[in-house]
């Protein structure tokens, strides 16, 4: 039986290379996964795109595409998001889960949903919303420019706050090769939520102090109460940043999930 695909969803701010040692560890294990750069990240370190930022919907559009190309080709997906990317993970399904498909008379689609630390806003609901309170003012110090894209303007500062796990010149090094990212996306409100069709995983980070356990924790309740389903949970003790403060752990969380679809 062939292996699904995976497609990975960065967090806010962050450019795809960044989880290259995961996709290499992952490839090595026979899967083919690849990284989505949505529009809603600028193109490079501290840099936004030309013109207002995007939304949510634009980043989803992105991961629809790709999933129902390779839908079209026969292949199961799957996909993960981490913190930010879980609003547009859980937008983008809509008609492309493999039941969907499958009711149409279509092979492939969407098998399963993978939630790094993520952010799991309801219907309705933005990512802003879902963290409302959870910060406090100068945690991560931001600027907004005339159109729109976020600058993370304290590298060190924000380091404390999503990488404290990492030694700190490591970690104020990650945050200042951060992109720009679409103030817009973080207030677009959910309208489909695919995690009430598809099975999720969800790696839960503990020492996170940007999607804090409480968030966490009420995002996968509020999954289980409206697909009626268990969502299959791995916790460990990581900050914001799994993929760089618990690489093996983040890999084998992936590599779980992709043998249960």
């Amino acid at each position: 039986m062939a292996k699904p695909i995976i497609l990975f969803l960065p967090g806010s701010f962050v450019h795809i290379s960044v989880y290259q040692p995961i996709f290499d560890a992952v490839s090595g294990a026979g899967y083919v996964i690849k990284g989505i750069h949505p529009p809603s990240i600028g193109p490079a370190s501290r840099e936004g795109r030309d013109g207002p930022g995007p939304n949510m919907y634009d980043d989803a559009a992105v991961i629809a595409a790709e999933v129902e190309k390779l839908a079209d080709q026969g292949k199961d997906v799957i996909i993960i998001g981490h913190s930010y990317g879980g609003g547009p993970v859980s937008q983008s399904t809509k008609g492309l889960s493999k039941e969907e498909r499958k009711a149409q008379g279509k092979a492939g689609g969407v098998v399963r949903l993978g939630y790094m630390t993520a952010v799991v806003p309801g219907i309705g609901q933005s990512s802003q919303n879902v963290l409302e309170g959870t910060r406090k003012e100068g945690d991560m110090p931001m600027s907004v420019d005339a159109n729109g894209w976020v600058l993370q303007e304290d590298p060190a500062k924000t380091a404390r706050f999503v990488a404290q796990n990492l030694p700190p010149d490591q970690g104020e090094a990650v945050v200042r090769a951060f992109a720009k990212h679409s103030g817009a996306s973080f207030g677009t409100e959910l309208t489909h939520e695919g995690y009430k069709d598809i099975p999720v995983s969800y790696l839960f980070c503990e020492d996170d102090l940007c999607v804090p356990p409480g968030v966490q924790r009420a995002g996968i309740d509020m999954i289980e109460r409206v697909s009626g389903r268990k969502v299959d949970v791995t916790s460990i003790t990581s900050d914001h940043c799994p993929m760089l403060s618990a690489e093996k752990e983040t890999v084998d969380w992936v590599l779980d999930l992709a043998s249960k679809a």
